[in-house]
Formats: structure tokens, C-alpha cells, sequence
């Protein structure tokens, strides 16, 4: 999936600076110079004071904060990036909610918890889940192709967290503002 990229200079470049791409193309245009941020108008590396615009914007290339996305984000499932061969989702689970026991059987997938604390079950079978373990803040899940698995939010607050797919999962901008919702969507594929 190429796509041809007009040249726009970029903030370093356009303070009179040497122009440090040398020509090269520039994947965003004018009006998306900091595409996934709302606030444009300066380059900085926090970006503390901008909310991130949650959507799809697989398959191009993009740099953010990804522990600010994951905190913004307030659906139970956003496609963030989804490629030919890799998906990263946003999620927030509420209190007393779950993921929902799945299993799938050629992709493997990676849980990065941001926010909040839970339990998480893994298993050969749906019916045997001996793999047990709260988690919580900065956790990192790794869940292997074929296990059966589940994440509960035995919290107070959301669980936020971010999940990697390879191959992806999810329909590209796959946005399920609930998990009912989520399963209604599952249930019609």
C-alpha cells in the first residue's frame, strides 16, 4: 500500500533552518503536520496539553504517546493502527467488566496495562483456566496463539490498556463504544 507523498517542510525546517529531509516527502500534509493530536501549531515532545484525535490511522506511519492514548481513550475497544500484519486496540474496561473469554487460534497478543487492576486467566481449554494472575498498573500480558484467556477488572476504576494483534484481529477503525456492542459486532461476523 504506497502512497505518494507531496513535500511539505516541517516545523524544524520552516524556522529558516537547514532543511534536514533534503527534499524528501513528508507522510502528513499541511492540515495533518501532527495528525494525531488536535492542538497543532507547536513541535515539542510532550504533548501534555494536546488531546489525541482516537482513530484508525493504519496503515501510515505514526509516532504518539501511547500511554496518553490509552488513558483518553474511554470506549471499551478503539482501533488505533491497524496493518496488514499487526493491529494495536485501546481499551477500557469498566469495574466489574470483562473482556470476554476468547481464544484465537492464529494470532498471537500483547496486553500492555496502563490504568487500573485485574485478573487474568489462560488456559488449554475454556473450561480449565489454571493460568491465574492479578495484575495491575504497567503489567504486560503475552498470550500465545490457541489459549483460551481472559482479563477481568476486579477495580474501582476503568482498566485501561492497549493490545497488539498479529495478524489483526479487527476490522480497520473498529471503534465498540461497550462491550455490548463489541459482542453484538462479534456475533454478526
Amino acid at each position: 500500500m504506497s502512497k505518494a507523498y507531496k513535500a511539505y517542510p516541517c516545523a524544524p525546517c520552516s524556522g529558516g533552518q537547514d532543511n534536514i529531509h533534503k527534499g524528501r516527502p513528508l507522510p502528513y500534509g499541511d492540515d495533518d503536520y501532527y495528525p494525531p493530536y488536535a492542538k497543532r501549531g507547536t513541535q515539542t515532545s510532550d504533548y501534555s496539553e494536546d488531546r489525541l484525535v482516537l482513530r484508525d490511522y493504519g496503515p501510515e506511519p505514526i509516532a504518539f504517546n501511547i500511554e496518553k492514548a490509552t488513558l483518553q481513550n474511554n470506549a471499551f475497544r478503539t482501533a488505533f493502527w491497524t496493518g496488514d500484519h499487526l493491529q494495536l486496540t485501546l481499551m477500557s474496561i469498566r469495574p466489574g467488566e470483562d473482556i470476554g473469554l476468547e481464544r484465537h487460534p492464529n494470532l498471537d497478543q500483547f496486553i500492555r496495562i496502563e490504568e487500573g487492576q485485574g485478573l487474568v486467566l489462560m488456559g488449554d481449554s475454556m473450561n480449565y483456566l489454571d493460568y491465574r494472575r492479578r495484575v495491575g498498573d504497567d503489567f504486560a500480558i503475552i498470550i500465545p496463539a490457541g489459549k483460551w484467556h481472559n482479563l477481568i477488572n476486579t477495580g474501582n476504576t476503568p482498566l485501561k490498556l492497549y493490545s497488539i494483534y498479529a495478524p489483526p484481529q479487527h476490522p480497520f477503525g473498529t471503534v465498540h463504544r461497550t462491550k455490548a456492542e463489541a459482542m453484538a459486532a462479534e456475533e454478526s461476523h
